[in-house]
């Protein structure tokens, strides 16, 4: 199945016909998507400023890293569960903005980033240089913001 195929499949499917004939069940997983996206923000800024040593500083590392791990997780699970049926409801439109693959891009990297490499990473623990660890959380903060920033501008272009 190619992905024009599969918008075209999601734009027709219950989903999108439950997204666009009742407004109060979108505007709740609406809701549930921004506040997911709050609660996964708050937690790569926290971890991030603990690993850059500007927040946190008398919690231990691995504590603040498994703390905010669990509340990303639990958040990137909403969000793209929220983010599929709200799609669903524009997913013609979406298959044609760059913005939205833009989105979709930086998400990927950020999910690859988070797990694959900045986890093991700072599992290793207090062997990683203070530069190390300042250029993992800035690359973090930078993607984050990367799919927040182009996450809101789908909706101007």
């Amino acid at each position: 199945m190619d992905v024009l195929a599969f918008f075209n499949w999601l734009d027709t499917s219950w989903l999108a016909s439950i997204s666009k004939a009742y407004g109060g069940v979108f505007a709740v997983v609406q809701m549930v998507h921004l506040l997911s996206l709050a609660l996964l923000g708050g937690c790569v800024i926290l971890a991030d400023l603990r690993l850059m040593g500007w927040l946190l500083t008398d919690v231990d590392l691995q504590t603040v890293h498994e703390n905010t791990r669990k509340g990303f997780t639990a958040a990137l699970i909403a969000i793209a569960l929220s983010g599929v049926f709200m799609s669903s409801a524009v997913a013609m439109k979406l298959y044609y903005n760059e913005m939205f693959w833009a989105k979709m891009t930086g998400l990927l990297v950020g999910v690859v980033f988070y797990y694959a490499l900045r986890q093991p990473l700072i599992r290793s623990g207090d062997s990683l240089s203070a530069a190390t660890r300042y250029t993992i959380a800035a690359a973090s903060l930078l993607t984050w913001f990367t799919v927040a920033a182009s996450g809101r501008w789908i909706g101007f272009s």
